[in-house]
């Protein structure tokens, strides 16, 4: 907790757009026209897959508008996050029956049925216990009151941490959070201006105020001032005659309101990372820098070697500088080729990609 503070004090004012997800034995960077996934394999070689993006956000006006383009963004994240994880998963088992690649579709169906999960666990689940705790006449807490709201909140943010600090106990997800932290680290040294290297990486935080475990702590927070105002105005906490069935309806339109809510809070958590010299936008960002202790590890400098051959791949990628002359020839063998380049490069360490010129200007957090 006081590393945190202390960090908040010297952080740099200005931030990318580039970001990033932890995956099995990798990470996945995304920039604007370009995903890179860096996985190590079990022979220790580094491969890396690449794929064009175009957010359907620059389709569709109206869908960059405030709070659309959060919840746009979210989905558009959890559908790479899948087919990254996907990927992931069966490059680090090479040499194991594990099966194809999610299709398109199997993607989709692990959404939805990661989302129903999410649904009943963090949201459901805490209204029916907040509705326990107050059942008590005594106690004179209705579903009207903010004070219901709050400790649907709390009860949240419990089985939140709880969730969290229980996988954390499973190896395979501490090395995940290994490479969260590498993500973190490696993103910092480019904000830095620093080149992109190990070394450099190292020095850096693994704690970072764009984090999506940030975000989900905004995401309960803000759903309880939301859901606090919502349901009496609207006059959402009587629907029926019928107590159980009553209270189910309400939270089927939690569920329905986690979208908006999620949009809010993607707003938020923007607005304070690019105000960071605030020291208001900094106590404001501090609990979710806190949380990040859960979900960040120390990594290996193997792991942030991949963090980093994803990094500058994707830069790479926007700059123009991936050819297959730059490959050595005893390379060229291992790549699978396209029509516009190619998709999948192995590499055995990380200077084979070469140095990248880019800067943070380039690539900034509007």
């Amino acid at each position: 907790m006081k590393h945190s503070l202390k960090f908040l004090m010297k952080l740099a004012t200005r931030y990318t757009s580039i970001g990033g997800q932890a995956v099995i034995e990798g990470v996945m960077m995304r920039s604007p026209h370009f995903v890179a996934v860096a996985v190590r394999k079990p022979n220790q070689r580094i491969v890396i897959k690449n794929d064009p993006y175009s957010s359907i956000i620059k389709k569709q006006a109206i869908l960059g508008k405030p709070i659309l383009r959060g919840v746009v963004t979210l989905i558009e994240s959890m559908m790479q996050g899948m087919g990254a994880l996907s990927y992931s998963a069966q490059v680090a088992s090479e040499g194991e029956d594990q099966g194809e690649e999610l299709s398109r579709a199997a993607i989709i169906g692990s959404m939805i049925s990661a989302f129903a999960m999410g649904m009943g666990l963090f949201v459901a689940l805490p209204h029916f216990l907040t509705v326990l705790m107050t059942s008590d006449k005594g106690l004179a807490i209705s579903v009207q009151s903010p004070v219901f709201h709050l400790l649907d909140g709390i009860m949240k943010m419990v089985i939140l941490l709880s969730y969290v600090f229980l996988i954390s106990l499973m190896n395979d997800i501490k090395r995940v959070f290994q490479y969260h932290g590498a993500e973190h680290k490696s993103i910092y040294a480019f904000e830095a201006g620093l080149d992109l290297t190990v070394e450099n990486a190292r020095k850096q935080s693994t704690l970072h105020p764009r984090c999506g475990t940030s975000f989900l702590l905004f995401l309960v927070l803000i759903s309880i001032v939301v859901f606090s105002i919502i349901f009496p105005v609207f006059g959402l906490t009587e629907l029926t005659s019928n107590k159980f069935l009553n209270h189910v309806l309400m939270i089927f339109i939690k569920m329905a309101l986690m979208m908006p809510v999620a949009g809010i809070s993607y707003e938020f958590i923007k607005m304070c990372a690019c105000r960071m010299d605030n020291p208001l936008f900094k106590a404001m960002i501090w609990p979710g820098m806190v949380l990040q202790n859960l979900t960040t590890r120390e990594p290996t400098d193997d792991q942030l070697e991949v963090a980093l051959a994803s990094l500058r791949q994707v830069l790479r990628l926007e700059k123009g500088e991936t050819t297959l002359d730059e490959i050595p020839v005893a390379e060229k063998s291992k790549l699978v080729e396209k029509s516009s380049g190619f998709k999948e490069i192995e590499i055995g360490q990380l200077s084979e990609l070469g140095y990248v010129r880019a800067t943070v200007a380039e690539f900034p957090e509007m």
